[in-house]
């Protein structure tokens, strides 16, 4: 399932970044995974800041955004420059920068859409603005016109985690992953080497699809149904080599499009052999 965005004029991207002193370990990855996002942005349309997770630091910085045209030195320099602060605070250091910074108002577009990008190895701890996870997705939902994004790059659930030490409970980053999930949104352990692909895919969100890739293999075209706002729909048509949904007529803005099928459970991906599943047959 996925929700279409609207066509808007461009986009504005925040990346929200801890700068806690622990998080100087993971310059290499956020260097990178700004590479990757600038790589993967279209060639006009788009606006890039950068802000500490501090609410004190976030709705003073006062930085030109990055446009199209500026590479990943600027974005350096740009992450260089940042005011830095020890709270892990994201969600009212957005609230901060996007709705109390008299710069930010400067370049921040209304007819845009927006991308929140989250970037901690701690816990989400605002207390001001956005006390519970839904005072953030309630709020962040009712901006531009319903077409916002937000991604985070985190550390996760300990069974889920690639890092080498294990992180605390205590700096999972539940709320984050909680709100990016309400919006749709890419989640990626902070631990992985490469940031690049979850960067990606969060930039790719903010396009309008004309397509869907299936997670499995569907036993037969026959099963499919697809659901636009929970109403049947055939504009569609679907191709076995790679597995996607094609639609001969775009959903529109903000339309919920749900793919349904039936898969083997035995072999989801069709690769003709039964996974294992422990069971002896004793």
């Amino acid at each position: 399932s996925d929700t279409q965005s609207a066509a808007m004029d461009g986009v504005d991207i925040l990346w929200v970044i801890d700068t806690s002193g622990s998080m100087n370990r993971y310059d290499p990855q956020l260097l990178a995974g700004m590479e990757a996002m600038m790589n993967a942005l279209p060639e006009s349309g788009w606006r890039l800041a950068m802000m500490s997770s501090d609410p004190s630091r976030a709705v003073l910085e006062a930085q030109f955004p990055l446009v199209p045209g500026d590479d990943v030195d600027d974005a350096m320099d740009m992450y260089n420059a940042m005011a830095r602060g020890g709270f892990e605070e994201g969600f009212d250091a957005a609230y901060e920068y996007l709705v109390n910074n008299t710069y930010a108002s400067t370049w921040l577009r209304p007819d845009a859409a927006l991308l929140v990008v989250f970037v901690s190895d701690e816990e989400e701890q605002s207390n001001q603005h956005m006390i519970d996870v839904i005072d953030w997705t309630s709020w962040l939902s009712a901006q531009r016109g319903g077409s916002v994004f937000q991604s985070s790059i985190n550390n996760v659930a300990q069974a889920d985690s690639v890092c080498t030490s294990v992180p605390s409970p205590m700096d999972v980053g539940d709320r984050y992953m909680e709100a990016t999930s309400f919006f749709g949104g890419v989640i990626v352990d902070i631990c992985d080497e490469d940031w690049s692909p979850g960067v990606t895919d969060a930039t790719s969100n903010v396009e309008p699809f004309e397509s869907i890739e299936l997670t499995y293999i569907p036993t037969h075209e026959s099963t499919m149904r697809v659901f636009i706002d929970g109403a049947l729909n055939w504009d569609w048509y679907y191709q076995s080599s790679d597995n996607t949904v094609y639609f001969t007529v775009i959903p529109s803005a903000h339309e919920h499009v749900e793919i349904a099928y039936h898969y083997d459970p035995d072999d989801p991906y069709g690769t003709g052999t039964e996974q294992d599943t422990g069971d002896t047959g004793a």
